[in-house]
């Protein structure tokens, strides 16, 4: 089981309070953790990450612990402490401006 933090706003999208458990097939990849979120949660499709590029969506961060993941592979294996659900994986909102 991974455990997901989301930012407030898709906890909101996809009807959910607090850490979402996904069990994921195979090996635990961001790859798999999102495609995990979307078969369970439909209406997240398209906010995490661009439905044709499959690139994650530039606003939104991949965090393990205090591990910033974003810029990894999106098929590299996620750290064992998120794998084995000892820590969550945190999807973060960043912000930007001027």
């Amino acid at each position: 089981m991974i455990r997901v933090v989301l930012p407030e706003h898709l906890r909101t999208v996809a009807h959910v309070t607090g850490e979402v458990h996904l069990d994921v097939e195979g090996r635990a990849t961001q790859h798999a953790v999102i495609n995990a979120l979307e078969a369970r949660y439909p209406q997240l499709r398209g906010t995490i990450r661009d439905p044709v590029t499959r690139r994650r969506r530039p606003f939104l961060r991949f965090f393990a612990g205090e591990e910033d993941l974003s810029h990894q592979p999106p098929d590299a294996a996620l750290p064992d402490a998120v794998a084995t659900g000892a820590q969550p994986l945190y999807v973060v909102g960043a912000m930007a401006g001027g």
